[in-house]
């Protein structure tokens, strides 16, 4: 397994990213969300991911970025159950929504978590886009 989060799997765009909020479908696990809308198909990466920690919830930028860090780095290690399991190109963002610190074991059980209940969403979004079709 590739445990990497490489420079071409960061979402930097701002078309896609405005696209996430204005057409973007919404999974969340307290305190973890993640906002996710397909990609292009011929996109050669399956995942381009973003991370965000409110202002409102941490006013110094020490604190947003070591959540930043700490998502970052969840997402790096259990990437493998999105890139296993999705049928498509998928661009997301990734949030921390809470005052509360949670421990760093606490945030990567709950991105497991929400990473199985986003497969879960999107698969049951494909077998219903698969049934319409037969």
């Amino acid at each position: 397994m590739n445990f990497t989060y490489p420079k071409n799997e960061r979402l930097k765009s701002k078309t896609t990213i405005s696209l996430l909020f204005s057409e973007g479908k919404s999974v969340s696990k307290y305190p973890l969300r993640l906002v996710y809308a397909p990609a292009e198909e011929n996109s050669p990466e399956k995942i381009k991911i973003g991370v965000s920690v409110s202002k409102k919830y941490f006013k110094k930028a020490v604190d947003r970025n070591y959540f930043k860090r700490v998502l970052r780095e969840t997402y790096r290690l259990n990437k493998h159950l999105l890139l296993d399991n999705i049928p498509q190109p998928y661009s997301m963002m990734f949030f921390y929504q809470t005052k509360d610190r949670l421990s760093y074991e606490e945030i990567n059980t709950k991105t497991v978590q929400l990473f199985e209940k986003f497969l879960q969403q999107v698969n049951k979004i494909n077998d219903s886009e698969n049934k319409t079709e037969l």
